[in-house]
């Protein structure tokens, strides 16, 4: 049966290409809402490239000699109209919805069509929760925009992590061999580069197991490989050791790491990352010329506005973490360095490492060896033998994460961090980000890895405020 869809700007704002995306259907542009694509089609972000898009798809119907009153035809087979809102269908609006908003104008217009049957009515898709819950409240249909979703569950994310439950037999055979075949049935539940605990238990108690970890395309299960220290940082839990095992695995060219603040995840890939710099890090595990570190400008809570300043200046605010991260790392911020940290400036520097706190981190940046930077500076750039480190990634678009991954050149690995619990960008969610785009979009692929982690190591009371709060 076919149906007539509604669009609230939101919609158009997440997807320019969503004019395309209900086959067969009607589709109906309110007049407010192109009003509002001209309020943001100057912006310089990509809700601003979004809304010229659309923009000019619109333009183009109506060059070719469409009618967007009368309806023009789309390429799946429905029509496009725009409706201009009829000022007596605001009087529907409840006294509690003032007509000055927007989001209150398409619901009044879609109160028109509450005299019509329920299964003639047309259906709003709007991806503002408050909106859904007003049109629901009010007996209007309305949809959230689904096809920009990888997945309808939250609980059914890839976690990168699965348990086996095996004979006792088949334990010790993986011990014995250091590997162990599996069935066709189990292979076709798990991922490649999937950790895999196997593990045997008697009146519900594990009494053996091990940590492995599944290639892909129908190999046996492997050990993983046990780092010891990354850049002299020691894993402290098993997620973490996990996580190493594939930070230091040249096959896995696109590495996700996802888990609640203090986790360790940024800490983690930033160290395994120094420690496979060429110059700087171990020499049986260098294989890169370059660190890359970059997270998206987006601001927690109220924004502060315009910063004064140069580029730097301006970035200094949104890189201040990362950079206390490297600074930590480097032992500028403690005087009793590991071996790893004092060879590497040691490698750096030519002479016996100084204790000035930064000085090592900017005569890496000045060598352009160590690259902090804004994800808005990435574009347009190919990076061979390079290791990018991506923080924050909940924060990304699902076009941003496709403009930074397909700037990686040959040679080069991307660390994808973030929690999914603290998404900040307004016009993405647990569903549509691009840090859980990659985790399932890539999961099949053997270039691709994931790990959740699970256990705060920061301190006793920032775990627990990650809980409780």
């Amino acid at each position: 049966m076919m149906k007539t869809y509604v669009l609230d700007t939101n919609v158009l704002l997440s997807d320019p290409n969503a004019l395309h995306s209900f086959d067969e259907h009607d589709i109906i542009i309110p007049m407010v809402v192109l009003e509002e694509l001209d309020h943001h089609k100057t912006r310089s972000d990509e809700v601003g490239a979004n809304a010229r898009h659309v923009n000019r798809e619109l333009d183009e119907m109506r060059s070719s000699g469409s009618n967007l009153i009368e309806g023009a035809q789309l390429p799946g087979g429905g029509k496009l109209r725009v409706v201009v809102i009829d000022r007596k269908t605001i009087q529907n609006l409840p006294v509690e919805l003032v007509d000055t908003k927007v989001d209150n104008l398409i619901i009044a217009f879609m109160l028109q069509f509450n005299v019509q049957p329920l299964e003639e009515r047309p259906v709003l898709v709007s991806k503002d929760v408050n909106v859904r819950i007003k049109c629901d409240s009010l007996g209007v249909k309305c949809e959230d925009y689904r096809k920009l979703r990888v997945a309808n569950d939250a609980q059914q994310f890839y976690r990168g992590v699965k348990v086996l439950e095996l004979a006792e037999e088949q334990v010790d055979m993986f011990y014995h061999d250091e590997e162990l075949a599996i069935s066709e049935e189990t292979r076709e539940e798990l991922y490649p580069n999937q950790i895999v605990i196997i593990k045997h238990s008697e009146s519900g108690q594990t009494t053996k197991s091990a940590i492995t970890k599944y290639p892909g395309d129908g190999h046996p299960l492997i050990p993983i490989n046990k780092v010891d220290a990354a850049f002299g940082l020691k894993p402290r839990n098993k997620e973490q050791t996990f996580s190493l095992d594939l930070l230091y695995d040249p096959n896995v060219k696109l590495l996700t790491l996802v888990g609640p603040s203090g986790t360790g995840k940024t800490l983690l890939a930033l160290a395994a990352a120094l420690d496979q710099l060429r110059g700087i890090g171990n020499v049986t595990t260098a294989r890169y010329n370059k660190l890359i570190v970059t997270r998206p400008v987006q601001p927690v809570g109220k924004d502060i506005g315009f910063l004064p300043g140069t580029m730097e200046e301006k970035m200094e605010p949104w890189i201040a973490p990362i950079r206390d991260n490297l600074n930590f790392l480097m032992g500028n911020n403690n005087g009793n360095k590991t071996p790893a940290r004092r060879r590497s400036r040691a490698n750096a520097v030519g002479e016996k490492p100084v204790q000035d706190d930064g000085t090592y981190l900017s005569l890496l940046q000045d060598r352009g060896i160590i690259e902090v930077e804004a994800i808005t500076f990435i574009r347009g750039r190919s990076i061979p033998n390079a290791i990018i480190v991506i923080d924050e990634g909940q924060n990304l678009s699902m076009h941003e994460l496709k403009t930074i991954i397909t700037r990686a050149g040959e040679g080069t690995k991307i660390i994808i961090t973030g929690d999914l619990e603290q998404i900040d960008n307004i016009h993405v969610d647990a569903f549509t980000n691009g840090l859980t785009y990659a985790v399932e979009r890539f999961k099949d692929y053997p270039i691709a890895g994931h790990v959740t982690l699970i256990k705060g190591e920061r301190s006793e009371l920032a775990t627990l405020a990650s809980r409780v709060l």
